[in-house]
Order: C-alpha cells, then structure tokens, then sequence
C-alpha cells in the first residue's frame, strides 16, 4: 500500500504533517480529514506532484450553494487565525475547494490582492459568489481588526439564512408536488382511458352527460392543438419568468406572495427573521446603521419590503430614529417595531434584535408546519373534487348502459 505525506491545519490553527498509507490519493485525502485536520496537501511518497483531483475542480453549475461559502469561510477563518498571509491561505482554498465558480473567484482576489486591493474590494468584484452583505462584513473587520470574529458571524449569517429558507422551500414542494401529479393523473386519464369508454358508450346509442362531454371537448381540443398548446404554454412560462425578472414584475409578485392567505405569513415572518438577525450581527460588528439598511435592502429577498427599507434609509439621513419610519409600513410587524423602539431607547439594539431574530426563527417554523397542515386538506378536496369529476364522466354513461343491456 502506498506512503502518503501530508500537511494540514487544526482548528486551532496550528500546522500539522505526517505521513499515512492509503490505497490512493483520495482515500489519503478522506483520512487525513477524518484525523479532524484541514488538510492543505497531500502527496504520495517519493512524488513531486499534488493530488491531480484537487487541481482539476469537477464541473458543477457556477453558484455556490451555502454549504460550500460555509466550509470556505470556516476554513479562511482557521488559516487566517493561524497566521498565513492573505495570499497564502487563498492559494491553499483555491487547491481545497472542488467548485469552478468558487474556485475561479479566489484565483482572481488573490490576483488582485496581489495588486494591491483591499480584501473586501477582491471580494465585491465577485457578486455572484460573494453577496453584498458578505463583503460589507468583511470591510468592517478589516476595518476595526476583528476579522476572525467577523468572519464568525459571517458564518453564523449564511448558516441561518439557510435554514429559514430551507423551511420555506420545503413547506412549498409538497403541495407543487400534488399539483403536477395531479395535473399528470388527469392528463393521463383524460387521454387513455376516457376515449375508450366513450367509443362503448356511444356505439350502443347510450346519450353522454355533461361531465362526460365536458371532459371529451377537453380531450379533442388536446388532440388537436396539443403542439399550440405546448408552445402556448412554454412561450407563457418563458414571459413569465421574463416578466418576473423586471423590476415591476419581481414587485408585483413579492406583493402578491405576501397577501397570500396562508403562504403570506410565512414570507412576512421570514423576511422579518433575516431582517432582525442581519442587522443584529451588522451592529455588533461596527457597521453603521445607514450602511447596514443599505446591505439587508439588497439582500432581504423581497422587492416590496425592499422598498419599505429605501424609504427608512431616505428618512434615516434626514436624522429620523429607525421605529419611528417603520411604524408607516405595514409589512414591519408591531412586535418588530416595538422592540426596536426599546433598543433605541435604552442604546441596546442589538441585544433586542437577538430577540426579536429568536422570536422569529420559532415562528417560521411554526407557520410552515401550520401552513402544511391547512395546504393537506385543501389539496385533498382539490384531488376528490377532480377525481370525482372524471368518475362521474365515466359512471353517468354506465348506468345508462347497464340499463340499456337489461
């Protein structure tokens, strides 16, 4: 079995090499990082060359999920803690990290650094990798030298942003999920097995009811326009999503989501998780409060309340406190408001934004298990009501026809 040499970093930071044997060059990888190291190379004994697969990053689509920003962030965290220079940790994550986009991005701020740019200014040529309030963080720790302690609420941010719209996404799937099958079931139905009935039905003279004719005037417009149907349809998709994308279309929608009854709530009070937890560790981390509404603006995730945060900026720079502006919205809650009021009287705002951010976490978890199970019996009644349509295009006739043999 061959000999691998190794060099790697504790959490601490500290710089660690060994050698282990291992059956190649990715299982000498696996093992050096089940010792609990961040390992910064491997080579096999008596070999002059690095792992090929670290150099060759796999080809995957050029956005950074949260998990991979998170592992680069922690690591950038542990290396810098350690010491190495800024250039010397971007080359050892450059040959750690496996994604082309993320791994592209860091060759070019290590580029520019190298040219004498901030590291926040590296980072901000980079918005689809690094989003504004990434990089905003990061000027504030170079700016106070707190930059290990930023980056760990950096973390803390992409880790909790995560979470709350993984509890959205997944409250949305289940009932998008029934909707297509259902719309496949009746397509289905409607296609292969109603005709076949129909043709007895009519050749022994037995009259169709209205469900059953309405269902066969659906089926023949299917068959006969079904390619201006498709086009119809993809060409409706492509101009929503077009539509969706304008400015007035992404506002219009955001203001449709959040006046859904049951779906409505659930985007409120997680906009208003983001909000309170965003600017909580924006705050703590020396950002002002006019710079730290410019950044939850950008990245708050819905264009209306977007909007509600321009104008508290405008008003903001006009000397205004920030509870007294948002008492005019009717997308900030009360109890968000009210808190805030609180912290700025008493000069402890973050400390209250930690509650309300806390408050809001158990509510989002509390309205999508609520709005699950209301979406259940609803979607329920939809199927029976479909179904019960269809049957009933098929029972009708057949009663008819059992009469008609007696």
């Amino acid at each position: 079995m061959p000999t691998y040499s190794y060099r790697g970093f504790t959490e601490s930071g500290t710089e660690t090499r060994g050698t282990l044997e291992a059956e190649n060059e990715q299982m000498a990888m696996a093992a050096v990082a089940a010792k609990g190291l961040i390992p910064s190379a491997v080579k096999q004994a008596g070999g002059g060359m690095d792992l090929a697969w670290l150099k060759k990053a796999r080809k995957r689509s050029s956005k950074v999920k949260a998990a991979d920003l998170i592992l680069f962030t922690k690591q950038f965290r542990t290396m810098f803690q350690a010491g190495l220079t800024i250039t010397k940790l971007l080359e050892v994550l450059e040959q750690q990290t496996n994604h082309s986009g993320l791994k592209e991005a860091i060759v070019r701020i290590t580029q520019d650094i190298r040219q004498g740019s901030a590291l926040h200014e590296a980072f901000r040529r980079h918005p689809a990798v690094f989003s504004t309030l990434y990089c905003s963080m990061l000027q504030a720790g170079e700016t106070s030298g707190s930059l290990v302690e930023v980056l760990e609420r950096v973390v803390y941010i992409i880790e909790h942003d995560y979470k709350v719209r993984k509890q959205i996404t997944s409250a949305l799937i289940y009932p998008a999920v029934v909707v297509v099958m259902l719309l496949g079931a009746f397509v289905f139905l409607l296609t292969f097995v109603l005709p076949q009935f129909v043709v007895m039905f009519t050749s022994a003279g037995v009259k169709l009811p209205l469900p059953t004719r309405i269902n066969m005037a659906i089926y023949e417009f299917l068959k006969g326009y079904w390619p201006f149907v498709l086009i119809g349809l993809a060409g409706g998709v492509a101009g929503f999503i077009s539509w969706a994308r304008t400015t007035v279309g992404r506002y219009m929608l955001d203001s449709m989501f959040l006046r859904m009854p049951l779906m409505g709530p659930v985007f409120q009070k997680g906009a208003m998780s983001r909000f309170a937890s965003i600017f909580a560790i924006l705050q703590s981390s020396g950002v002002s409060v006019l710079e730290s509404i410019r950044v939850i603006s950008s990245i708050i995730g819905n264009a209306v309340i977007s909007k509600e945060f321009d104008r508290l900026r405008e008003k903001l720079e006009e000397g205004r406190g920030i509870s007294g502006p948002l008492r005019s919205s009717r997308w900030f809650t009360p109890m968000v408001i009210n808190m805030i009021a609180i912290g700025e009287e008493s000069g402890n705002l973050e400390a209250m934004l930690r509650e309300v951010a806390t408050h809001y976490d158990f509510e989002v978890e509390y309205a999508v298990g609520r709005m699950t199970e209301l979406i259940t019996p609803i979607l329920t009644v939809g199927l029976a009501g479909v179904v019960g349509f269809f049957v009933l295009s098929i029972y009708l006739p057949l009663t008819e026809l059992l009469k008609v043999v007696k």
